[in-house]
């Protein structure tokens, strides 16, 4: 009979890892996390962290990737009007949280580092564009969109103005706003 001794050491020095850059990231900002640090604070060498992850945006956003996915679930109230605004007001929160501003110094980061660029776009936004997706075809499935709907362009239309207020002009970004320009994207695509 075979003894089954959890997970094994390699996942758990991962979680070990990517822990210890999450932990790096959320005190001191991606510009002071190092590769040193991470495997300082998680008992581990440097060499057995490039086992895994080419540079330091790859593990951080891999350890960022790991804390959005439990904060930022799919909503399904039956109502794809009411799921795109939790949805863009889910997102709103976790950016503007602690946990989430570390996402803009690693948008701004990545304008110098395309390998992170590349890192932030496949590891964050393309599942949370994914996730968007879900509830827009799922609304097009119950009839409440139109089946000729361009998603990428309306997923485009929701989400560009909460990163234009976040990165660009920082007004207030709040539930009455995300709300406003969710139901005014949705009476131009119906």
């Amino acid at each position: 009979m075979e003894k089954k001794m959890g997970r094994p050491r390699s996942e758990k020095t991962k979680q070990a890892i990517l822990t210890a850059a999450y932990e790096l990231l959320l005190e001191n900002g991606f510009g002071s996390v190092t590769i040193e640090k991470i495997a300082e604070r998680a008992g581990v060498s440097k060499a057995t962290i490039y086992k895994w992850w080419s540079n330091k945006g790859a593990v951080v956003m891999d350890a960022f990737f790991d804390a959005a996915v439990v904060r930022l679930p799919i909503p399904d109230t039956g109502s794809t009007l009411n799921d795109m605004i939790i949805q863009v007001n889910n997102l709103s929160k976790f950016l503007t949280s602690k946990e989430g501003k570390a996402i803009n110094e690693i948008i701004a980061e990545g304008q110098f580092d395309p390998k992170l660029a590349e890192a932030y776009r496949n590891t964050y936004f393309k599942p949370r564009r994914l996730d968007s997706r879900y509830i827009l075809e799922r609304g097009i499935s119950r009839g409440e969109l139109s089946k000729d709907l361009d998603i990428e362009l309306a997923m485009d239309l929701m989400f560009a103005p909460l990163f234009y207020r976040l990165l660009i002009t920082g007004d207030a970004v709040n539930e009455e706003f995300i709300g406003h320009t969710i139901k005014s994207v949705f009476e131009g695509i119906k």
